[in-house]
């Protein structure tokens, strides 16, 4: 039960951060596009995962794992774009993109335990 609750505040915290990087990016219009866009996917992970765990069925508990992969996935495409494009140094983003790919590799192997485990 201790583990669903870290991860649980890890995804808010993910959350928290991905808000604090969109404020802090540069007020044009390409930070605002691609700013929203890692906005959204980074704070859809921990909503995704607190429905994992209300989940009815495991079939849909791992669809909402699923979720939550597909959004960690999206919202390190959109914190590699805007490093890219120079709209953050990666000094300001690699905590958070770590951050991101660790999350992808937890849920990964809850995924993976998840469809191995057949109860």
């Amino acid at each position: 039960m201790k583990a669903k609750l870290n991860l649980g505040q890890r995804t808010m915290d993910f959350g928290l951060r991905i808000i604090r990087m969109y404020g802090a990016l540069p007020k044009s219009e390409e930070a605002r596009v691609l700013g929203k866009q890692a906005l959204r996917s980074g704070t859809s992970v921990g909503a995704n995962y607190r429905e994992a765990q209300r989940a009815r069925s495991k079939s849909e508990f791992i669809s909402k794992i699923g979720d939550c992969l597909k959004e960690l996935d999206e919202t390190a495409y959109w914190l590699e774009l805007i490093q890219r494009s120079a709209l953050a140094t990666p000094d300001k983003l690699g905590a958070l993109r770590d951050e991101c790919e660790q999350l992808l590799a937890i849920f990964t192997t809850i995924s993976k335990q998840a469809k191995l485990n057949p109860s």
